[in-house]
């Protein structure tokens, strides 16, 4: 059974197999976008026209620029067509549209801005959990951390329990807008820590780090579980700037985060 209570579609049924064709599409004109390959304001193909140049019909062509277009990377209008939107348009902490960016290496203001966000949003979060998480929380809390000092940051199964921490953290601030971003945050969170072992391991073990975040967490120090976060992003932050190819990619922090370590 699906989320919404449907059994699934067979994997060789018709409606699925549309699926992936507007969801593919999808996902490869957003990277096209979001890489800058395609810049705001520039008119895509019509819907005739790309459709016999992808060899897609004309309905699954359309349901991904819907895609898009919900997403706030483009919008269509009459007899001008589809138009590339301004990126202050894009819904930046989409899930996918996260993933799309992290395609390609996103540029360092991009990079920085995230962590800006992360910086702003999770310290208070974790303050405000110190204050207000259950037992559940906690235990949730707990069985993350067991799974990302069994598996490792460096496997699925690790990043899977280091979203489920992230994600039980917002949870127990039970603050009802922060507990929206909980897909936006994990997404950001997950295609960072992937992002910044592309090209060899961690160089350092994150887990102290979120122990931390824990232990002021369950000791209802909201003060402490604010530094420990903060120091938490803090890192992270320098750990994806270490992974950048060259010195010459890297640009100052932006306020309230730390300056990348210059090794």
């Amino acid at each position: 059974m699906t989320d919404s209570g449907t059994p699934p579609t067979r994997p060789d049924a018709p409606e699925r197999k549309s699926l992936r064709i507007h969801g593919t599409i999808a996902r490869d004109l957003g990277i096209l976008i979001v890489s800058g390959h395609y810049k705001p304001g520039d008119i895509l193909n019509g819907e005739v026209a790309a459709s016999d140049r992808l060899h897609v019909s004309r309905t699954a062509y359309r349901e991904a620029l819907r895609i898009l277009s919900a997403k706030g990377l483009v919008e269509s209008r009459p007899k001008t067509g589809t138009r590339v939107s301004p990126r202050d348009k894009w819904q930046m902490l989409d899930p996918d549209v996260l993933a799309w960016i992290f395609e390609f290496e996103p540029d360092d203001d991009l990079l920085a801005s995230l962590f800006e966000l992360r910086k702003i949003v999770e310290p208070e979060a974790a303050a405000l959990a110190a204050q207000r998480r259950t037992d559940v929380h906690l235990r949730t809390m707990a069985e993350a951390l067991e799974g990302m000092e069994k598996h490792t940051l460096a496997v699925e199964e690790g990043r899977i329990a280091d979203h489920r921490f992230h994600a039980a953290l917002l949870d127990a601030s039970a603050n009802p807008f922060l507990v929206t971003l909980t897909s936006g945050v994990g997404a950001a969170v997950a295609w960072t820590t992937i992002f910044k072992q592309r090209t060899m391991p961690l160089r350092r073990d994150p887990l102290p780090d979120h122990r931390r975040v824990y232990e002021a967490v369950a000791d209802g120090d909201a003060e402490g579980a604010r530094r420990a976060m903060g120091e938490l992003v803090d890192m992270a932050f320098l750990d994806t700037t270490r992974s950048r190819s060259g010195a010459a990619r890297r640009s100052p922090a932006p306020t309230g985060l730390p300056a990348p370590d210059p090794d």
